[in-house]
């Protein structure tokens, strides 16, 4: 399989991130992920929902590693963005965790409704689900 990228048109990715702090593990590959299929030309787009909102707090993803002596993923979603992934937080799933997006990391591209989830979807080549 890494013998040789295939060459492809430019496609959308959506990746929807339910996982947050409390499963540690998860939250590390998607990021890697989207950079990559970005340095791809793919355009990659993540969706937080559920608890995946909360690694958008400030302060969260800053004290969080997918395992013991990795790295923070802070710096994960950093090197996504710089990669050209962009990073959408559910504006519904913010309250239950009693978030308000003045308190998002400068990381986020915008909040957005599920609406914008489905048509994100809908719209895309390729889904992910963290």
């Amino acid at each position: 399989m890494d013998k040789h990228y295939v060459d492809h048109e430019e496609q959308d990715v959506v990746i929807v991130m339910t996982s947050g702090p409390s499963t540690p593990h998860r939250c590390a590959t998607p990021f890697y992920l989207g950079g990559l299929l970005s340095s791809m030309d793919a355009n990659v787009k993540i969706f937080f929902t559920m608890e995946g909102v909360r690694l958008m707090e400030q302060g969260v993803a800053e004290n969080l590693v997918a395992m013991e002596g990795g790295k923070r993923i802070i710096e994960f979603i950093r090197d996504a963005k710089n990669a050209g992934v962009e990073f959408f937080v559910c504006r519904p799933a913010m309250p239950g965790y009693k978030m308000a997006e003045d308190n998002l990391i400068p990381e986020v591209t915008a909040t957005a409704s599920a609406g914008d989830l489905a048509d994100l979807i809908l719209t895309s080549d390729r889904q992910l689900f963290f």
